[in-house]
């Protein structure tokens, strides 16, 4: 029978215990098969906060109390397994633990009683040299192809991602620890209190060098974006069925979805039709807290000759204490009817 997997007690003061990484530590992979910053983003990193609150490595905010990993989030939820969404042994180790049959289905639907003492839902704990273990979580149900005993190399598929446990949207939980204590991969030996400059990986981590330069930390990203003609909301944006703009469409609408905002930014989506006229703009007032997840529009209904020929073009800007902190602009072209 397979065995629960839980999400662990351990908070952040784990970290404060956990032994320094040595010269032969850990090399890992990254643990899904997809592209960093184009096909998945890192929605949460560690918090290191010992306390009631929560900081991830660079001190930033994008983390949650009590979070014990790293969660690594698809742009969309794939059509059908596939590699785009195969979730992959970080390292060379020995199976310990699986679980396979928990439903995949979000914890919107199901409430969060539902999966109580199995958070993790299906997933797996992997063994390694020197007393390291990684886990895996949120995997769809049925989708295990690893079972206990079994010897994996890095990089090897073990299933695929799912919406299994308490998890809201597509994503991989990714927890490493050694000799059963969590350790952030990002900065393994850093004190928990240490702010960390974002940017560059700090050169403690244990993240394999062909990955380091993709998981740079940013403070913000775009999960996508593009252009509907009808109203859009954040489950047809999930399931890639936002739908296209005709030239006889109800409305050109063009919508944005980013994650890891701050308090305090400040956001404003402009389209702008052919010939460079603002037909439409949302400006929204700052954050007052963190933001895991922003979904904004900006549209127009159609005017009674239709919609022109030509490229229409949307720009998402963050302003974050007076400056520009991320920019995306993306566009679509009309043919004449």
């Amino acid at each position: 029978m397979a065995m629960t997997i839980r999400y662990p007690v351990l908070m952040s003061a784990a970290l404060l215990a956990a032994p320094a990484a040595s010269a032969d530590a850990l090399s890992l992979r990254l643990p899904l098969a997809c592209e960093i910053g184009r096909t998945c983003f890192i929605q949460h990193y560690v918090d290191r906060d010992p306390g009631s609150g929560a900081r991830d490595y660079t001190c930033g905010s994008r983390t949650y109390d009590g979070h014990d990993g790293i969660d690594i989030r698809l742009s969309s939820r794939p059509a059908a397994a596939g590699p785009a969404g195969a979730v992959l042994a970080a390292a060379p180790g020995r199976v310990l633990r699986t679980r396979g049959d928990a439903a995949d289905v979000s914890v919107r639907e199901t409430g969060r009683d539902a999966v109580a003492g199995v958070e993790c839902g299906n997933g797996a704990v992997i063994a390694h040299a020197d007393g390291y273990e990684t886990q895996y979580c949120h995997l769809a149900k049925g989708s295990l192809t690893v079972r206990p005993g079994d010897t994996v190399a890095a990089g090897q598929a073990i299933g695929q991602v799912g919406l299994s446990g308490a998890s809201e949207f597509p994503h991989l939980h990714f927890t490493l620890r050694r000799n059963g204590r969590m350790l952030d991969p990002f900065a393994p030996t850093a004190p928990a209190e240490a702010c960390l400059p974002a940017g560059a990986l700090p050169p403690d981590n244990l993240w394999d060098a062909s990955v380091q330069p993709a998981l740079a930390y940013r403070a913000g990203a775009v999960l996508n974006a593009g252009f509907s003609g009808g109203p859009v909301g954040m489950a047809e944006v999930e399931t890639e069925a936002t739908g296209s703009v005709e030239p006889a469409s109800g409305a050109l609408v063009a919508w944005i979805r980013t994650i890891g905002l701050d308090t305090g930014d400040a956001q404003r989506l402009v389209l702008q039709g052919p010939d460079g006229r603002v037909l439409a703009e949302n400006a929204d007032k700052p954050l007052a807290r963190p933001r895991a997840q922003t979904l904004i529009f900006a549209g127009k209904k159609r005017p009674a000759a239709g919609w022109g020929p030509g490229t229409y073009t949307a720009t998402y800007t963050v302003w974050r204490a007076g400056s520009v902190a991320l920019q995306h602009s993306f566009s679509t072209t009309l043919a004449a009817r």
